[in-house]
């Protein structure tokens, strides 16, 4: 997709009807759909954090920033993620947390970044975590610099990547909660993405094909 035309759409993206739980569903883990279908998360009272779903410009056309974390005693341990994290009591807004934490780990500031619009919420069992997603642009050719404590590399994906349906596949996954389960995933280089940040990509792939048509 050519950045161009994602900046001529950015209307359309803002007053686009999100689809939620219908588009989480199509990349959720079994195990999740419960969660999806009776929000019986809220009982777990869990807590917040935000993340920045970055588009920008290379080489004019339009990318999508996504971390490999580091391995770290953890659940979410050398998963791909979109830069976000849990919010802090110095933050005055979840999307503050968003752009905070995308600053610390991948070195954009916060100045450079426009927030499109705020995208549905995901609860994350494994770490009790209800995430917000922002959608956000920048306009710059961006040098990504990854905080090393926190991320081995940025990956960037073509958003026309994104929208091609090649790029879902089925996979087995042995995680530290469980083991050789079948899981719906988005493959990106040689990287499998899957779980929240795969539900979040479903959501935001819709939005960017009923937006743009």
């Amino acid at each position: 997709m050519d950045f161009n035309h994602f900046i001529n759409n950015i209307a359309n993206l803002k007053k686009e009807k999100l689809l939620a739980t219908d588009a989480h569903i199509k990349m959720a883990p079994l195990e999740r759909i419960t969660y999806l279908k009776d929000k019986s998360y809220t009982e777990m009272k869990p807590r917040n954090a935000a993340v920045l779903m970055l588009v920008y410009p290379k080489n004019d056309m339009a990318h999508l920033a996504l971390i490999v974390r580091n391995t770290y005693p953890g659940v979410h341990s050398s998963q791909i993620s979109f830069p976000g994290g849990k919010e802090e009591l110095e933050d005055d807004t979840l999307e503050f947390t968003a752009l905070r934490e995308t600053e610390e780990e991948v070195g954009v500031a916060m100045h450079k970044v426009e927030v499109i619009r705020q995208c549905s919420e995901i609860y994350i069992p494994p770490s009790n975590f209800l995430v917000t997603p922002y959608l956000g642009f920048s306009t710059e050719d961006l040098e990504f610099t990854p905080n090393p404590d926190e991320v081995k590399r940025v990956l960037e994906l073509p958003i026309h990547q994104l929208l091609n349906d090649e790029i879902i596949v089925q996979t087995k996954m042995t995680t530290s909660y469980a083991t050789n389960i079948d899981v719906p995933a988005f493959q990106v280089e040689k990287y499998v993405v899957w779980g929240a940040t795969a539900m979040m990509l479903s959501e935001l792939k819709e939005l960017f094909k009923n937006a743009m048509k």
